[in-house]
């Protein structure tokens, strides 16, 4: 285990994951050969993906009041290995449907609300200004005030509005340049990230800082054959984020989160093959 100390403020769904040989077309029924259920969702990705970097890894967020909440706890306390840090709400945990094809892609279904952690919550919150980094990806805007204290703090704009209404300043913003859903106006922000990395998949991606600087990064080779995608833009968000925790300057810690995509590619499922050395 590495001196790293990270977290990962967001949001778990508990997902049915289905092996399909090709994606139904409108109509047609299609068989599984393969399924199961895990906690996942990307906050739960990212947190799993820093533990095994290594990471002292703590995750705040919120759970429901069913049994798929429990499943989740259990999940990541027990098998991951994870420091929980969870709020409690009065209903169902968000569920998913996800369908993996013979071709590496995965289609994503979500069902019911994404519970996220708040800054009124009864958690740990000062426990964030001891950590190297946070990654961000759901909570209300005063959450997103206390994971300010971290040294780094990172996130997806997924949680975009609530970052604007923070008023908060990032590190890096990392959203993805073919995803019509992580399209944001930055100018909104109350200041620019410090960074701002914009992936592109199978080809990379790219960077511009602040400052003026930028560039671009290029994608890792996998250490095997392409299985199924979930979980890969996560993977690298946590990896990018344990590389900024480590004291890594943002190419480093690109190359890294680059890494950590290609390996999740690789395995079935969000944990099937997450890197485990940085």
């Amino acid at each position: 285990m590495t001196g790293v100390r990270a977290a990962v403020v967001g949001h778990v769904e508990w997902v049915r994951f289905a092996v399909i040989d090709h994606f139904p077309h409108e109509g047609e029924i299609v068989e599984a050969s393969e399924w199961f259920d895990a906690a996942a969702g990307s906050g739960a990705v990212a947190a799993v993906q820093l533990r095994r970097l290594g990471a002292r890894t703590d995750f705040f967020t919120a759970l429901g009041d069913d049994l798929n909440s429990d499943r989740a706890g259990d999940e990541l306390t027990g098998r991951h290995d994870l420091r929980l840090r969870a709020a409690r709400r009065p209903q169902p945990l968000r569920r998913g449907f996800t369908q993996l094809d013979d071709h590496g892609e995965r289609t994503i279904t979500v069902m019911g609300e994404r519970l996220v952690a708040h800054g009124d919550d009864d958690l740990p919150w000062s426990d964030l200004a001891d950590c190297d980094a946070v990654y961000l990806t759901g909570a209300d805007p005063a959450a997103v005030r206390l994971a300010r204290a971290a040294r780094a703090l990172v996130a997806t704009p997924r949680a975009f509005e609530a970052i604007v209404a923070s008023g908060v300043a990032l590190d890096v913003l990392i959203s993805s340049a073919t995803d019509a859903g992580e399209q944001v106006d930055t100018g909104r922000l109350a200041a620019p990230p410090r960074y701002v990395v914009r992936t592109h998949g199978a080809q990379g991606g790219s960077w511009t800082g602040a400052d003026g600087s930028g560039g671009r990064y290029e994608p890792a080779t996998p250490p095997d054959e392409p299985v199924d995608a979930y979980g890969c833009g996560d993977s690298f968000a946590a990896g990018v984020t344990y590389g900024l925790a480590a004291g890594f300057d943002i190419e480093g810690a690109l190359a890294l989160g680059a890494r950590c995509g290609a390996w999740c590619l690789t395995g079935r499922g969000p944990y099937g093959r997450q890197l485990t050395q940085p």
